[in-house]
C-alpha cells in the first residue's frame, strides 16, 4: 500500500524552499547569496529554525521510498530510474538555470556590466567557492540531486551486498533506541562535507530511512510519542535560533547540541505527524505531489529574479521586499510546473512524468 504521508511530507518540504531561500538574502552570518540585502536577524531566524531538519527530511523520505522501490525493481532498474530522474535535471538545471542566477548575482554583488551571453562563458570558466554568488560556476540547489544520486548508488550497492551475504531481519526497536539513532549525526557532519553539506551524514540518514523507518511499527511509535518529540524539537529549534542569531555570548557547544537535538527530534516529530494526520490522499495532495519535483527545479530562479528586480522598488520596506518576491515566486513556479508537465520533452528534462488529463484538475 502506498504511504501517502511520504508524498505529503515531501511536497510540503519542497514548498518551504521559497521562504527559506528568500530569507537567505538577509542572513547575518555572511554566507554568500545570489542577491544580498542588509542583514536582518528576524528574517535570518527563519533559515536557522528550518535548516537542521528540512533537507535531512528529504533524504530520510528518499531512503524509505527506496525500500519500497526495490521491492518492485532490480538494483539495475533502480539505478537506471535514478539516473533519468536525477542526473538529467541536474545537468539541465546547471546548464540552463544556473548561468542566469549567477549572472544576476555578479551584477548585484560584483558590479558585472557585460551581457548575459558573455557571462555564460564566465560561468563555465570561473571556479571559486562554488556558491555562484560571485558569478562563478555553481550547482545551486541542484547539489541535492547530485548528492541523492551518489547516495542512491552507494545505498544500492550496500543493499545488494547485504541481500547477497546477510539475511537481515530487523529486530523490533524500542522508542529510546529510535531516539539514539540520532547520536552519530554530530560525528558524521564533518565527513565528506562540501559547503556544510555532509555526504556521510545524509547517507546515514538515507540508510536509516531504508532499514528502520520503512517499518510501519517504527512510524507508529513515532506517532505515539509525537507530543514529546514535537515539544523537544521545537524547543531545541528555538534554542538553536537564539544561540546562533540572538545571543551575544560564544556558546558553540550548546548551539551545536541544540542543532542536532532539533534535527533528530523534528525528524521523528514530522514522521509522527505525517503518519497521524497526513496519511491520506485527496485531489489537492495528488495535484501538489505531482508538481513537487519540477517545483524544486524552477523555484529558485524565479525567486532570484523577483528579488533582483524588486530590490530598488521596496528598498525601504523589508517586509514587502521579503513577502512580495515570495508570493510572486509561488505563482510563477506553479505556472512553470503546469507548462512543464504538459510538454513531454520538458517533463523529461525536469526528471518527472507529464500529467494525464485527469491529473490536471485540482
Amino acid at each position: 500500500m502506498r504511504k501517502h504521508f511520504i508524498d505529503e511530507l515531501r511536497w510540503i518540504d519542497v514548498f518551504l524552499l521559497i521562504p527559506y531561500h528568500a530569507a537567505m538574502a538577509w542572513n547575518v552570518w555572511g554566507e554568500p547569496n545570489y542577491v544580498f540585502f542588509t542583514g536582518n536577524k528576524l528574517i535570518s531566524s527563519i533559515v536557522v529554525f528550518l535548516s537542521p531538519y528540512y533537507m535531512p527530511l528529504m533524504f530520510l523520505l528518499a531512503g524509505i521510498s527506496t525500500r519500497y522501490a526495490l521491492r518492485k525493481r532490480t538494483c539495475k532498474q533502480y539505478v537506471t530510474e535514478r539516473a533519468k530522474r536525477l542526473l538529467v535535471p541536474l545537468v539541465f538545471g546547471t546548464a540552463v538555470f544556473m548561468p542566469l542566477m549567477t549572472y544576476m548575482a555578479d551584477k548585484n554583488s560584483c558590479g558585472y556590466s557585460g551581457s548575459f551571453l558573455r557571462h555564460y562563458g564566465v560561468f563555465f570558466t570561473k571556479y571559486t567557492d562554488l556558491t555562484g554568488a560571485d558569478g562563478g560556476f555553481s550547482l545551486g540547489q541542484f547539489w541535492f540531486l547530485l548528492y541523492l544520486f551518489v547516495i542512491s548508488l552507494i545505498s544500492a550497492g550496500i543493499v545488494s551486498l547485504q541481500k547477497k551475504y546477510i539475511a537481515l531481519e530487523m529486530p523490533k526497536i524500542s522508542f529510546p533506541a529510535i531516539c539514539l539513532l540520532g547520536a552519530p549525526l554530530p560525528l558524521l557532519n564533518g565527513l565528506l562535507s562540501a559547503g556544510g553539506k555532509s555526504l556521510a551524514e545524509y547517507t546515514y540518514i538515507f540508510l536509516v530511512g531504508y532499514y528502520v523507518f520503512s517499518d510501519d511499527e517504527v512510524i507508529e511509535k513515532a506517532a505515539g510519542y509525537l507530543p514529546f518529540t514535537l515539544a523537544v524539537g521545537l524547543s531545541a529549534s528555538a534554542a538553536d535560533v537564539y544561540l546562533f542569531i540572538w545571543s551575544s555570548k560564544d556558546l558553540t557547544v550548546l548551539n551545536t547540541a541544540a542543532k542536532y537535538i532539533s534535527e533528530w527530534s523534528m525528524l521523528l516529530a514530522l514522521m509522527g505527524t505525517g503518519k497521524k494526520y497526513l496519511d491520506r490522499t485527496c485531489m489537492v495532495t495528488d495535484y501538489m505531489s505531482k508538481r513537487s519535483f519540477p517545483f524544486f527545479s524552477f523555484h529558485y530562479i524565479w525567486l532570484v529574479m523577483f528579488q533582483y528586480a524588486l530590490a530598488g522598488v521596496f528598498e525601504n520596506n523589508t517586509v514587502l521586499l521579503y513577502l512580495v518576491p515570495v508570493a510572486l515566486s509561488y505563482i510563477a513556479t506553479l505556472l512553470c510546473c503546469e507548462v512543464c508537465l504538459r510538454i513531454p520533452a520538458l517533463s523529461f528534462l525536469m526528471g518527472t512524468k507529464p500529467v494525464t488529463g485527469k491529473d490536471r484538475k485540482v
